[in-house]
């Protein structure tokens, strides 16, 4: 296995391994110097229980960056004793996966092909891997940070398992720093480093959950004090900051974090929650997400989730797109934080996002209903010989500008207006109009029962339209 790789103690090439990045050589050895990921590695994980068989399947480890992807293939190797090729799929080629493969063949042990960032592979190349991998020549151990089953093919995965690596959390990450601190033979034990613990905290903070970047800082850190010649280090905040320099925001503008962002944000102005509306547009403005797109989202929220509760709503979403649009950034952020919170404080009722779907799903499966007769176009030559429009009956010639008439031959009820905002007028509004319908339901009733004559329509008040009712379409 190559030192580069998995350095080991005592070797011969012991100074050359020390001159490694601090993060490769603190890469654990065994399971039980791993530091996370115990959903795979605990008593009951899958990892921990597979590795007591000696026999590993093809598998895909799938989590963001540092989090222990390679260093849990290697241990995997170490564990079963298989022999072990690393290659990365930005540089590695369809021929250099066919020499893993002829070598294998001609091992009588068994061998892992460790092919780090599998995503980078085109489908062609992924399916050279596909027949070796079926007949077990090879056991597959993928490490991507992109979301595998967007980017491996389904054959593949049907192959191996996907396994979904955790950030590590702050306090794993604070555990990394004080092995690597104590670590006189792989680690900077050998230097005389004093951490504070505000300087602790801060760079577990900093890390998101990556290994390879605290181990990098504190590296960097302790390469800072040594050139400045101090004796003991006093490894403080001002130091870990140096050490630091900014934040790097994990975002990536078309993978997980970039749906998962841009979902977090939309429940949380659906959810009616304007902090959290704030904290979520800020993670993407500040990673330099596109202000249209957010918009776009906002615009849709104010439909979906607000829609007639607050039809303003959708009216300052709308003129936010237009705004950012003519404007851009970084003014633009306040516009959208303008809209966001709008959204978000708004009443919401999802009334009309749900009578469309219910529409559309009868629509879809049910008996196609035809326009009736009167409410077919009837303004051109001939529609009177066809019977078109006949009978249509035109509400503004009626009181409350309402007439009642039937509109679906088969009555359905798709809208459920809630008891929310602006909505509870238009409850209001639709019980007046069911009052309006049954008053002249009684009056039909009774004109019918007296035996009279009808010669024309009536409205509620018994008056007969006017001639524009008559051709009015």
């Amino acid at each position: 296995m190559p030192d580069e790789l998995f350095p080991a103690e005592g070797s011969d090439n012991q100074q050359s391994v020390n001159e490694l990045p601090l993060a490769i050589r603190m890469r654990p050895r065994t399971i039980e110097e791993f530091v996370g990921q115990n959903h795979l590695l605990g008593r009951e994980g899958f990892i921990r229980l597979i590795l007591k068989t000696k026999r590993l399947p093809s598998l895909i480890l799938y989590g963001p960056p540092g989090c222990g992807k390679t260093a849990l293939a290697l241990v995997m190797a170490r564990e079963t004793g298989y022999a072990f090729h690393h290659l990365n799929a930005v540089t590695a080629t369809v021929a250099d996966v066919r020499e893993v493969m002829l070598t294998a063949r001609q091992r009588t042990t068994r061998t892992i092909l460790f092919l780090d960032e599998i995503a980078h592979f085109n489908r062609l190349q992924q399916d050279c891997l596909m027949r070796d991998v079926e007949e077990g020549t090879i056991i597959l151990i993928g490490a991507t940070t992109h979301n595998p089953f967007f980017f491996v093919n389904t054959p593949l995965l049907s192959r191996a398992k996907v396994l979904e690596l955790k950030p590590l959390t702050e306090e794993e990450i604070k555990e990394i720093i004080r092995r690597a601190l104590r670590d006189k033979e792989r680690g900077l034990g050998q230097l005389p480093i004093l951490i504070t613990e505000e300087a602790l905290e801060f760079l577990a903070r900093m890390s998101e959950g990556d290994a390879r970047r605290v181990l990098n800082a504190l590296e960097v850190g302790a390469l800072i004090a040594q050139a400045r010649q101090e004796g003991e280090i006093h490894f403080d905040l001002a130091l870990a900051e140096k050490a630091v320099q900014q934040k790097a925001l994990r975002y990536d503008r078309v993978e997980d974090l970039h749906h998962d962002t841009i979902s977090a944000f939309i429940k949380s102005m659906r959810g009616s929650d304007p902090d959290a509306t704030l904290y979520w547009l800020a993670r993407m403005v500040a990673a330099g997400e596109d202000p249209r797109f957010i918009a776009r989202r906002i615009v849709i929220c104010a439909a979906e989730d607000v829609g007639n509760a607050d039809p303003q709503a959708l009216v300052v979403a709308t003129a936010a797109f237009q705004a950012v649009s003519l404007v851009g950034m970084p003014e633009g952020r306040i516009i959208l934080a303008q809209a966001a919170l709008y959204v978000a404080t708004a009443p919401k009722s999802n009334s009309a996002y749900r009578g469309i779907s219910e529409a559309l799903q009868a629509v879809e499966k049910e008996k196609t209903q035809e326009v009736p007769q009167h409410l077919r176009q009837a303004g051109y030559s001939g529609a009177r010989k066809l019977g078109r429009g006949q009978g249509y009956l035109y509400p503004h010639d009626y009181p409350d500008h309402y007439v009642p008439q039937t509109y679906l031959p088969v009555a359905r009820s798709f809208y459920h207006p809630a008891e929310s905002g602006y909505e509870r007028k238009i409850i209001l509004f639709l019980k007046h109009l069911e009052r309006l319908k049954r008053e002249h339901e009684k009056q039909t009733a009774g004109r019918n029962a007296a035996g009279k004559a009808d010669p024309g329509r009536t409205d509620l008040a018994g008056k007969k339209p006017s001639d524009s009712a008559k051709t009015a379409e």
